[in-house]
């Protein structure tokens, strides 16, 4: 079984995340180590709780450029929710620098009187980008679980993966682009969807594991 490393930075919910894995066929290991980043076949970045503690506590165990690094080589790489915001340039919900490995910002939904922030609970996504491979064998517009405030505004739309309508605001829920792939949603939280959606992301870990 593939090795996937879950990056830990004090951020989260790193048990769900690993049973997930587990249930899609990898063996996860959860870690702070460069070296193990480096020597694992892929990457999961999770992550709960706000964009500042998130982005010190990484820089405090010097994991930015190892994170940069190894999304750079090619190996496959998933972000979940916080996971997919630190990503980005910058925050509304802080003042710290993210890691500005995809262009644009992290923005908070507007209010409105018809919704509730934060974002909390299933909502369908729809997928803007069909052939991506987290998206196999699913649904056309398949329910997913988010608990959000914040979502993420790339700078080149066509990143966008999936998105998301609440109220009157269709935001990014995921975005792909070769080997880099994160989503605002709980995928370990999101019960046979998003176990497929795990799945996906292991079946494509292992095409690039040397037999």
């Amino acid at each position: 079984m593939p090795v996937i490393a879950v990056v830990d930075y004090d951020m989260g919910n790193l048990h769900s995340v690993c049973k997930g894995l587990e249930k899609a066929g990898a063996t996860p290991k959860v870690t702070y180590s460069p070296k193990e980043l480096a020597e694992a076949d892929a990457i999961v970045l999770p992550g709960v709780g706000s964009f500042d503690p998130a982005m010190q506590n990484l820089r405090s165990r010097g994991l930015e450029e190892p994170i940069k690094e190894v999304i750079a080589s090619g190996k496959p790489f998933l972000g979940i929710c916080l996971g997919l915001q630190i990503l980005f340039e910058s925050s509304a919900e802080g003042t710290q620098p993210g890691l500005g490995i995809v262009r644009g910002k992290v923005r908070r939904f507007a209010s409105e009187a018809c919704i509730a922030i934060p974002h909390m609970g299933w909502n369908q996504l729809e997928v803007t980008q069909p052939k991506s491979t987290l998206w196999e064998h699913l649904p056309s517009e398949p329910w997913v679980y988010f608990v959000h405030s914040y979502y993420v505004d790339p700078t080149e739309p066509q990143i966008r993966a999936a998105t998301v309508t609440h109220g009157n605001q269709t935001v990014t829920a995921a975005i792909a682009r070769d080997n880099l792939m994160a989503v605002q949603f709980h995928p370990e939280k999101s019960s046979n969807i998003g176990l497929q959606i795990l799945s996906n992301f292991v079946a494509q870990v292992r095409e690039k594991v040397p037999a």
